[in-house]
């Protein structure tokens, strides 16, 4: 990748680690729907208007917003909803290394439902690597007590496996024709419908008290930064560095999240978090392949040197 590839992934690993944070500050005065509604909601009209405002225009075709609803359902409202409620009892920097977890159960369910991602060696030791991961982050509470920590670690992994099936289900709007804008741009809006019901009847918004400032900020900074933003970036690198070098950011959102929350919020993470995000991310090493090249290519040269 180029140096401006690299400057818009660690951008895009900030705003998406940015999520978790503002969504631990909004979620301290608002209920979970209420939260998301407003990310999605507002995301979705950043995106019209920046649609708009490039001259394009989301298809109107029945089949393409059912996809949009499906997508919506499994990329937005599902996960958002799981690691806000997640998010209300353990720390958003835990949240964030549960949630890097995605492409562990993405290869898992490529390999079940898909024809041309198989299984791999490598890609098999990533996963147990990765899952020996998250077991360690969960510890041993998981056997002693199941109480509502344990509980919310596995609703954020839960959230997990919903990005896992969104990234197989959302291959079919390349053969589609639909552009990544577009695609970005209809899912919020289907998921701000899908939520606004749901909001209304659960929530009730207008029986909530006012949110600080800050509160409000949070939302605006989680759906105009976090999303909005990162969507944008997400699509402008997908169509210059591919999405191979695009998995990248997935090693690199869980240290601006654990930096944001224990730097701002005053979160603590203990000694097995972080043996969990090591092992987890030597997993995704594992899964990527592209690490262990470099390793190999690298000890290559230096015997290479060595016998000469």
């Amino acid at each position: 990748m180029t140096a401006f590839e690299w400057v818009m992934l660690l951008a895009l690993a900030t705003v998406w680690g940015g999520s978790f944070f503002f969504n631990g500050i909004a979620v301290r005065e608002l209920p979970v729907f209420t939260v998301v509604v407003s990310r999605v909601a507002l995301a979705a009209i950043i995106l019209l208007v920046i649609m708009r405002l490039r001259g394009e225009r989301i298809p109107r075709d029945r089949r393409v917003w059912t996809a949009f609803f499906g997508m919506g359902l499994l990329n937005n409202a599902i996960p958002f909803s799981l690691i806000v409620w997640g998010q209300q009892h353990i720390a958003s920097g835990v949240a964030s290394i549960l949630n890097a977890s995605t492409p562990l159960f993405t290869v898992i369910l490529a390999h079940v439902l898909t024809r041309d991602e198989r299984m791999t060696g490598g890609k098999l030791s990533g996963v147990l690597i990765g899952f020996i991961g998250v077991a360690v982050m969960i510890g041993t509470d998981a056997f002693r007590n199941f109480g509502v920590n344990v509980a919310a670690q596995l609703i954020c992994l839960a959230g997990a496996v919903s990005y896992a099936f969104a990234g197989i289900y959302g291959r079919r709007f390349r053969a589609m024709g639909i552009s990544p804008m577009s695609t970005a741009t209809g899912q919020v809006v289907a998921s701000s419908l899908i939520m606004l019901p749901l909001v209304m009847v659960v929530d009730r918004p207008w029986t909530l008290q006012a949110p600080s400032l800050i509160a409000i900020g949070a939302l605006i900074g989680v759906a105009a930064i976090s999303t909005a933003l990162a969507y944008v970036l997400y699509f402008r690198i997908l169509a210059t560095a591919g999405a191979t070098n695009l998995l990248l950011v997935t090693f690199l959102i869980p240290v601006s999240a654990i930096l944001l929350g224990t730097l701002i919020l005053g979160e603590v993470l203990l000694a097995r978090h972080f043996a969990g995000m090591a092992l987890i991310g030597i997993g995704l090493a594992a899964i990527d392949g592209r690490p262990w090249k470099v390793v190999r290519t690298t000890a290559f040269r230096k015997k290479e040197t060595t016998t000469l």
